[in-house]
């Protein structure tokens, strides 16, 4: 086999990897309130939603062409610059996974290619047009997931809630909360294994020296499969942390969560905006939460998550960048 056939296989299988290693970190965004509000077993959630973000990876490619041509040109594009983007993303997701931490595979991914990108031809080279769409993802992502389901929360209990005894309303929304858990799942797949059909496809380019403007299908077909893989495998420390240490929840609190977390992930999804599922979901059970009273989320741990988010993206930045140099030194 060619050298440069290898590294391409290489490549691949990081990408995969990292596809994987996204799936079960990122499991608790489709099912960590379904799981917390006992609608569902651990078990039934996590079939649930290895299928549906499966579904959701075939379902568009908007966000693979942002990571593969707007970051960092294809021009650029070399095998050594996205192993070390994905060396860095992968590094940075299991450090986060071990530590119980909820942050953004897509930002870590998206950071340590602009950090192997500079690590190649210095910030000159990177797309400002990608980054600023990514940036803006980071921003209103968490934001409107935060103020969504306050709205919906609110018109929810003034038009329909305080008609109900408490016990109606657990047992109709236990269903409602099951169709919110599908639909949080297939936007989440939908959105995040585009990231590594993005990547691949930014790594086929510099395989074959030449821009590559779509997505092969045997790309998606793959991607959509390791992100179901993983997710079949659960993340069960971030489960921990998303459904069980925010905020006690019901099974109306997980479905106005989830319902307007997969609503906002959809739309950027659409619009070709690679966002986190991690920062929506986040903040739409800490918008739940608020209406409850803000003593009742659990701020500290809220914290805890903003602080990740924060670090990703220097941290990302940084290990691209380390990576790459690395990758040079030993080859």
């Amino acid at each position: 086999m060619e050298p440069i056939l290898l590294g391409f296989v290489l490549i691949v299988f990081l990408a995969l990897a990292f596809d994987f290693i996204n799936g079960f970190h990122d499991t608790a965004n489709a099912i960590a309130t379904s799981v917390a509000t006992r609608v569902l077993t651990p078990a039934q959630a996590i079939a649930m939603a290895a299928v549906l973000n499966v579904v959701g990876a075939l379902a568009g490619t908007a966000v693979a062409k942002t990571i593969a041509t707007d970051i960092v040109p294809q021009d650029y594009a070399t095998l050594e610059l996205t192993g070390a983007a994905l060396l860095s993303a992968i590094a940075w997701n299991l450090f986060t996974w071990w530590r119980g931490l909820p942050s953004s595979s897509s930002h870590a991914l998206i950071f340590s290619l602009v950090g192997a990108g500079v690590a190649v031809g210095g910030w000159g080279i990177i797309v400002p047009k990608g980054v600023r769409k990514t940036l803006t993802g980071l921003v209103t992502s968490p934001a409107l997931g935060f103020i969504v389901p306050i709205v919906f929360m609110t018109l929810l209990t003034w038009l329909v809630l305080r008609f109900l005894r408490p016990r109606t309303v657990t047992r109709s929304f236990r269903w409602l909360q099951i169709a919110s858990a599908a639909f949080m799942a297939f936007s989440h797949g939908g959105n995040d294994a585009q990231k590594a059909m993005g990547i691949m496809t930014f790594a086929l380019s510099a395989y074959l020296g030449t821009q590559v403007a779509e997505v092969p299908l045997w790309i998606i077909l793959s991607a959509a499969t390791a992100m179901g893989l993983g997710t079949a495998v659960g993340g069960w420390r971030i489960i921990k942390t998303m459904g069980f240490k925010v905020v006690d929840l019901k099974p109306v609190d997980g479905f106005v969560a989830e319902a307007s977390a997969a609503g906002v992930i959809t739309v950027a999804t659409h619009l070709g905006i690679p966002v986190s599922t991690t920062h929506t979901i986040s903040s739409a059970i800490m918008g739940v939460g608020t209406t409850k009273g803000f003593r009742k989320v659990k701020w500290q741990v809220a914290g805890r998550i903003v602080q990740a988010w924060v670090f990703t993206i220097p941290v990302c930045i940084a290990l691209g960048w380390v990576f790459h140099k690395l990758i040079l030194l030993v080859g």
